[in-house]
């Protein structure tokens, strides 16, 4: 059995906690006892002294006191939620800024701490879809249990908040909320039906289906927002958004009536209309948010799909002017009905942040995730070059294979050969929007791939280097992240 004993000196002494492999920020007394976070060969433990509450682990004594060293597994991430509320998410939606920051790997969180003990907005460290899930063999428990065993490590107080990420079904939902998840994004993709958008005229009006009421509530009506912003209906355009948003309508409405009226759960309710190469126009917005306020549905934030394209990993592509007159309206029509605008698909879309941040009037919450795993992946070709020579490899193999899951325009023609680059010169693949969306896009093939002995083929090799430099990881996060903010934050008055 492992010599737990010798963390325990440090309790009471005078001493450097971090001698003893233990991070000074996570020594907390509670109850008569005290209880820490410590790494033992690589392996990072909760060390309870004076109570092992309901801790599993390995018990030990020390001086009469009963101890225990337990691993970080789900039953004892919920022990310390129990004891430690401030390892718990909660709801944060209701605070002018929030950002999600998804961890795909479960290691980032620490990185993303550092930025939010900068920067006011809340933070929603747990963050993730079920297709993302899916990919890289994780469960929505793993998810919130690495953020929480990342904040105790890191006395981290503020509060954060847990999203469960593009939901498409009830039980999906059920099972977040069941988790403690204090957000639940509605992903309504499959209910859209955007066939009407571009169908002719002639074909639109055999298929459409007559609402009298809805129509004498909309056609030739003009509805008057602030700063002299309005919106007029006409026939045609009416037709066409009830036609492609109607069933969006009911399934979100059934959806919140289940799961956000009778007080079971404690979260908020996001509405994504984004998943979809159609823009959602300023009018279909307000279409939108009036029809479900109409029905009582009360929404944190809604995501509409903005002009241009949000791809993944890589800046803005538009036109930026038109990108600025319509958010100007779709920010007018979020205030009017009391909820943030939400942007999804925000890594690295430094173009539009100062816009977003200016237009929303500072009250906006934005949502990253794969850049996260850009900075992992680059942190890999900084230290282990051979390494990442190998995946770079494996993931241009996997490039059409996984193309099917996302939209992206990357011409692997254009990606340098990297057998002519120097070890020095391969972070400089991150600052190539080909090379940066090759790497983003497959990361469900690198972290899941085994070989003909059962092995991952690079999975366990990556979380170890991961391990070993997690500083250096954490301080990436910090810059690249930081730089998001800090685009948000550029144009915000007071």
């Amino acid at each position: 059995m492992k010599n737990y004993k010798n963390f325990i000196p440090l309790i009471g002494a005078k001493v450097d906690p971090v001698i003893y492999g233990v991070h000074p920020l996570s020594i907390n007394k509670v109850d008569g006892g005290t209880v820490f976070m410590a790494e033992e060969n690589g392996e990072t433990l909760i060390i309870a002294v004076g109570k092992t509450w309901d801790f599993t682990g390995v018990a030990f004594e020390v001086d009469g006191k009963q101890c225990v060293a337990a691993p970080t597994t789900h039953a004892n991430a919920q022990v310390l939620r129990k004891l430690f509320p401030f390892t718990a998410p909660i709801r944060v939606l209701h605070k002018d800024r929030t950002i999600g920051v998804g961890d795909r790997l479960g290691v980032a969180t620490p990185g993303h701490i550092r930025v939010f003990q900068k920067y006011d907005a809340y933070p929603i460290f747990a963050q993730q879809s079920i297709r993302e899930l899916n990919l890289t063999q994780r469960t929505y428990a793993d998810v919130l249990d690495a953020a929480t065993f990342a904040v105790y490590r890191d006395g981290y107080r503020k509060g954060f908040g847990a999203d469960g990420d593009h939901l498409k079904t009830p039980a999906e939902v059920e099972m977040a909320l069941k988790l403690g998840y204090t957000m639940i994004t509605l992903d309504c993709s499959e209910h859209m039906h955007n066939e009407f958008e571009a169908m002719p005229l002639a074909e639109l009006e055999k298929k459409y289906i007559a609402k009298p009421e809805l129509e004498k509530k909309y056609i030739g009506k003009t509805f008057e927002l602030e700063e002299g912003v309005a919106i007029t209906f006409d026939a045609e355009s009416f037709k066409r958004m009830a036609m492609v948003y109607g069933e969006v309508l009911d399934f979100a409405t059934s959806m919140y009536q289940q799961f956000f009226t009778d007080g079971t759960y404690n979260a908020d309710f996001e509405i994504s209309i984004d998943e979809t190469t159609t823009p959602t126009t300023p009018l279909q917005h307000f279409f939108i948010a009036n029809e479900l306020t109409l029905r009582g549905v009360k929404v944190a934030t809604l995501a509409p799909r903005f002009c241009g394209e949000f791809q993944k990993g890589v800046d803005y592509i538009g036109d930026i002017q038109q990108f600025e007159a319509e958010l100007r309206v779709h920010a007018a029509i979020a205030r009017h009905f009391g909820y943030k605008l939400s942007l999804h698909s925000g890594s690295d879309k430094f173009m539009v942040f100062s816009i977003f941040g200016k237009l929303t009037k500072g009250r906006f919450h934005v949502k990253t995730a794969g850049t996260n795993w850009l900075e992992a992946m680059k942190l890999v070709a900084m230290v282990d070059p051979d390494l990442y020579r190998e995946i770079h490899a494996f993931a241009l193999s996997k490039f059409d294979e996984v193309t099917q899951y996302y939209h992206v325009t990357t011409d692997i023609t254009r990606i340098p050969e990297v057998s002519t680059l120097a070890d020095k010169d391969l972070v400089k693949l991150f600052n190539h929007n080909d090379a940066r969306q090759l790497i983003h896009i497959t990361y469900g093939p690198i972290l899941s791939t085994k070989n003909a002995d059962g092995e991952y083929l690079f999975k366990d090799r990556l979380y170890r280097l991961w391990k070993e430099y997690e500083e250096q990881y954490a301080n990436l996060l910090f810059v690249h992240i930081g730089r998001h903010c800090e685009k948000l934050y550029r144009n915000i008055k007071g």
